[in-house]
């Protein structure tokens, strides 16, 4: 889609064209295509369908209320912040200095009313940050996302706290705001971009600019090496519903040494949506490493990503199944969110034959099947385990003090109280 095929959606006819698509289904698109075409322009009535096809795509990200009104291009939704994140981010700019919110972790908000958002993309950080209250200056060198971001302020009612501008993020005049927030691209042609510096603008670029205001934000790729963090930085990693969707470095936070010597804010922080809950970098040495109790804890992405496995196997009073494994267990039920439990039954050396016995004499015809330092496949595993029976079960492919080993268990109860 160009722009005057956009422009031409937003007008009376291509309006009415996304009004008679709301029920799009994708299965009779070939037909719903032909027949409009025999009253509206055929560049009209692709690019209404492909925005058809996009709002289904954004339920997930941005609900049904919001997506069924915004406009997206593909890239643009792959590459936007899922609304709960954003939500959650722009909190934590727009919040009172003067509050601490205890869950959050995070201690008082920044106060923030005016921001510079660098590489806005289709607006979806935008929309959260005016939404709390922010007035936003969304800034993207690309004109087709400029009018989408633009489209989509407009839509919601947003307008009068957004202003698009279309320019490179290094020419945008960013003195006078409180903030900046920056989201640079981290895929080309060859798909995700994994190199910091390679990011477009670099990762170096958006820390100068974080800098230079009194509070910044920078999105970055989850797998972000921890040596390419700046030590000025907070470094949060974020999860949703157990799933990790990004990281970000914080600046301006009091990340350093207080006049006491003691750290102002912790450097480190794995957070949980919903929620939110944060578990804190307390600079803990390794968990020690022990044999299988009865309960295993797999600790949640976030958590294990930003290397806080010993904060979250203290909570547990727990140990390392194996030192280079992020599985922790325990001889005692506990429940956090920083983690899911299960209740362990069987301990064994890794045998496929021994396995689908074991599973066949219990009746386990849906097993879940986990695996971490393990090479086999559990798509392949499945097929040959020929599983059957009302029972299920959880199997963990992992390794304990360094030998291929299978565990056998089930999730623990009331773990949602966590």
């Amino acid at each position: 889609m160009d722009r005057e095929a956009f422009a031409a959606l937003l007008g009376d006819e291509g309006q009415a064209l996304l009004a008679s698509l709301k029920e799009y289904e994708p299965d009779r698109e070939l037909a719903v295509a032909t027949r409009l075409r025999r009253s509206h322009p055929p560049e009209l009535v692709s690019a209404a369908l492909a925005q058809a096809r996009l709002r289904q795509r954004a339920l997930v990200k941005f609900g049904a209320e919001d997506a069924a009104r915004m406009y997206f291009t593909p890239d643009g939704l792959e590459q936007s912040t899922r609304a709960s994140v954003a939500t959650y981010r722009a909190a934590r700019f727009a919040g009172s200095p003067d509050s601490t919110d205890s869950t959050d972790g995070l201690g008082a908000g920044m106060g923030v009313r005016e921001l510079a958002d660098l590489c806005c993309g289709i607006g979806g950080d935008a929309i959260a940050l005016a939404r709390a209250g922010v007035r936003v200056l969304a800034v993207d060198r690309d004109p087709l996302t400029c009018d989408v971001a633009q489209a989509n302020a407009d839509a919601l009612g947003l307008a009068g706290r957004i202003e698009v501008r279309c320019l490179d993020a290094g020419d945008a005049d960013i003195s006078g705001y409180d903030a900046v927030f920056v989201d640079p691209a981290r895929r080309g042609g060859k798909g995700r971009i994994f190199d910091p510096e390679a990011y477009s603008p670099p990762l170096s670029w958006a820390v100068e600019v974080a800098r230079r205001v009194s509070y910044g934000a920078l999105k970055v790729a989850p797998g972000i090496p921890h040596e390419a963090v700046p030590g000025d930085a907070v470094a949060e990693w974020i999860s949703v519903g157990g799933d990790v969707k990004e990281a970000v470095l914080w600046f301006g936070t009091g990340v350093g040494a207080g006049a006491d010597g003691a750290a102002r804010i912790s450097p480190v922080r794995a957070t949980l949506l919903p929620g939110p809950r944060s578990l804190l970098s307390r600079g803990l040495a390794d968990p020690p490493v022990g044999p299988v109790g009865r309960y295993l804890y797999e600790p949640d992405g976030a958590v294990i990503r930003s290397h806080l496995v010993a904060e979250a196997a203290e909570e547990l009073d727990g140990r390392l199944i194996d030192p280079t494994i992020a599985y922790v267990t325990g001889d005692e039920a506990h429940f956090t969110p920083y983690a899911t439990g299960y209740e362990i039954t069987d301990v064994l050396p890794f045998n496929l034959k021994r396995l689908r016995a074991l599973l066949r004499e219990r009746g386990v015809g849906v097993a879940t099947i986990k695996k971490r330092g393990s090479a086999v496949d559990p798509a392949e595993l499945r097929k040959k385990l020929k599983l059957d029976g009302p029972n299920d079960c959880t199997v963990f492919l992992t390794r304990v003090a360094g030998a291929p080993t299978m565990l056998l268990g089930h999730p623990l109860g009331s773990q949602a109280e966590a």
